[in-house]
C-alpha cells in the first residue's frame, strides 16, 4: 500500500494500493470506483489552481466548445449528460468572463451558437499546458506500455460510458 499526500486543505491523505494480483473483480470494481472518485476530487481541485476564474466544468465547456467550433448550450447539456440550468450558469459565467461569447446561426438565425472568444482560447490554452505538465509529473516513470495500456483503457470506459448514456429506454415494461 501506498499513500498519497493530500491535495488541498482539509483534504485526507488517500490510501491506495498498487497489488492487484489475486483481487477478485468485484474487489477492483470497488478499487475503480474509489480511485476514479479520488481522481475526480482531485481534478476539480485542481481547476482552481490552474487558473481562479476557470472551474473545471467550466474548463471542460470550453475545451468542447473550441474543439467542435462552437454550439448551442442545449448541445453542451446533452453532450455531457448536464442538466439545462447547470450548463446555464456556467455559460453565463463564461460569458461574464468574455471568455465565450453567442453568435447567430448562419443556418438558422433564431439559433445562437456558442464560440470561445480570443481571451478564451488564450486561457483554454494556458491551462491546457499546466494540465500537461501536471499529468506528465504524475505520470513520471511509467514505463510507455503502461501509458498506452492505461490510455487505452480510458477511452475503453468513456467510449462506453458515453454509448450507455445515449441508449434510450425501451417502451414497455422490463422482460425477464
Amino acid at each position: 500500500m501506498t499513500s498519497a499526500a493530500p491535495e488541498g486543505p482539509g483534504e485526507c491523505a488517500a490510501t491506495t494500493g498498487t497489488a492487484t494480483d489475486g483481487v477478485t473483480a468485484d474487489a477492483a470494481v470497488e478499487i475503480i470506483q474509489r480511485e476514479m472518485t479520488v481522481f475526480a476530487r482531485r481534478a476539480r481541485a485542481s481547476a482552481g489552481r490552474m487558473h481562479p476564474e476557470l472551474s473545471l466544468v467550466s474548463y471542460t465547456l470550453l475545451g468542447h466548445l473550441e474543439e467542435v467550433g462552437g454550439c448551442r448550450a442545449t448541445d453542451l447539456a446533452e453532450h455531457y449528460a448536464l442538466d439545462k440550468s447547470t450548463v446555464s450558469r456556467q455559460v453565463a459565467a463564461l460569458e461574464r468572463a468574455g471568455l465565450i461569447e453567442r453568435r447567430m446561426d448562419p443556418e438558422d438565425h433564431r439559433v445562437q451558437v456558442l464560440h470561445p472568444t480570443r481571451a478564451g482560447t488564450e486561457i483554454l490554452a494556458q491551462v491546457t499546458r499546466s494540465r500537461q505538465v501536471a499529468f506528465r509529473e504524475r505520470l513520471t516513470g511509467w514505463s510507455e506500455q503502461d501509458l498506452t495500456r492505461f490510455a487505452s483503457y480510458l477511452q475503453r470506459y468513456n467510449a462506453t460510458a458515453t454509448a450507455t448514456a445515449t441508449e434510450k429506454p425501451e417502451a414497455g415494461p422490463p422482460s425477464d
